[in-house]
């Protein structure tokens, strides 16, 4: 039997935007996986795994935890407050975690169980992302929107906010490389709406 088409989408969109509501919509309606990368990163430094031992070697043992699993917040203490050890950092991880989504996706087309395979990611098109998936969408809300569901979601400052919001791409930025456009500053409803209307044209296509 020929294996079902998976359709493979990329999705991005700055802080606040609400991702994970619109992939969790999804999630629940549609035959389909989410792949997360800030957890594939996770997986990636574990113990035996490809970038533990590179991180350890450049951080320090000092990162671990009794357990010898990497403490994060050790080693965020170490990197944030240097860019060249920052960089270097992701020149380890985001490879890494580029070859784990790509192996997923091989696995998941080959097997055809799928409709569609989400990749959720910060860089999405800083890391290239739009040569991997078949499109891109970028989730979006107006920044009045963002800010108020960062105040009240996560409890952040203006000056947090100001930060993040001044170190993401730019809207135009964000058009540019994505071919779908969901807007998320309504009603979950109105979003719904776009969202199947996009996927039931793929569904269409089988």
């Amino acid at each position: 039997m020929k294996p079902n088409k998976t359709w493979i989408i990329g999705i991005t969109g700055g802080v606040g935007s609400g991702k994970t509501e619109v992939l969790s919509y999804i999630k629940d309606k549609y035959n389909c996986s989410v792949i997360f990368a800030d957890e594939v990163a996770h997986k990636v430094q574990a113990p035996g795994q490809g970038c533990y031992g590179e991180l350890v070697a450049l951080l320090g043992e000092d990162i671990l935890a009794g357990d010898g699993q990497i403490n994060r917040a050790k080693m965020a203490g170490k990197i944030f407050a240097d860019g060249e050890l920052l960089k270097r950092v992701n020149q380890i991880v985001h490879p890494a975690v580029k070859r784990y989504i790509l192996d997923e996706i091989d696995r998941e087309k080959e097997e055809g169980k799928i409709d569609f395979l989400f990749i959720e990611a910060a860089l999405l098109i800083e890391d290239g992302y739009v040569n991997i998936a078949d499109e891109l969408w970028y989730i979006f809300a107006s920044e009045d929107v963002r800010r108020e569901r960062l105040k009240s979601s996560r409890s952040y400052s203006d000056a947090k906010i100001d930060g993040i919001l001044g170190s993401q791409l730019s809207e135009e930025e964000y058009k540019k490389h994505c071919k779908v456009w969901i807007d998320n500053g309504g009603s979950k409803q109105k979003t719904y709406e776009q969202i199947d209307k996009k996927l039931e044209e793929y569904l269409w296509q089988k």
